[in-house]
């Protein structure tokens, strides 16, 4: 014994340590199937249609002149580019139907960290989260830093700024604090021009 006294019950539970998902983690067998499964569907029954559905909008505001075709590749780069952005919006509009998936497997150190992660994020402020990446010197034990703490060196590490003050009489034009003499230019009937 270590000396300290364990005073937990017999039968209660201990809870598990958080999983860490790095660069380095090789998901298992299960995992590996969800993430192809994730990444067939997100594809097929979001990516393609918003594609497609961006880019058959797109060409009918081109058809319509709302939007304007290039002169020399017509309406293909604006098509692309919908498309594109079709593909993207479909990936990341299943991204949490993708976690759901992940948090319902059950023998899965990536479901546990996403299960455990939607758990943290549900405490009020003030409640222990995760290492954070201010405490790196304590490698491989399983250290807490409460979110207030973390708050508070972030906060140290931002540029304060002093306010600038809001004049109504000046357009967004004039420079503000730079000088205090406003200069009045005299014309005469030449048209020279001077400063008094």
């Amino acid at each position: 014994m270590n000396g300290r006294a364990d005073f937990r019950e017999p039968n209660s539970e201990v809870p598990r340590p958080i999983p860490h998902i790095g660069a380095d983690y090789i998901p298992t067998e299960e995992e590996r199937r969800v993430f192809a499964e994730c990444n067939d569907e997100s594809f097929w029954f979001r990516s393609v249609p918003l594609a497609a559905t961006s880019m058959l909008i797109t060409q009918g505001l081109i058809s319509k002149g709302i939007l304007s075709s290039h002169p020399k590749y017509g309406s293909i780069p604006k098509l692309i580019f919908a498309c594109i952005m079709g593909y993207f919006a479909g990936k990341l509009s299943y991204v949490k139907t993708c976690q759901e998936k992940f948090k319902n497997l059950e023998n899965s150190p990536l479901g546990e960290a996403l299960r455990s992660g939607q758990a943290r994020r549900s405490l009020p402020p003030g409640h222990y989260s995760q290492k954070s990446k201010y405490d790196s010197n304590m490698s491989g034990q399983s250290s807490f830093v409460t979110s207030l703490a973390a708050d508070n060196i972030e906060k140290e590490k931002l540029p304060r700024y002093e306010p600038i003050p809001f004049s109504a009489s000046m357009n967004e034009s004039t420079p503000t604090g730079i000088t205090d003499h406003i200069a009045q230019v005299k014309v005469n009937k030449y048209g020279d021009t001077w400063e008094e």
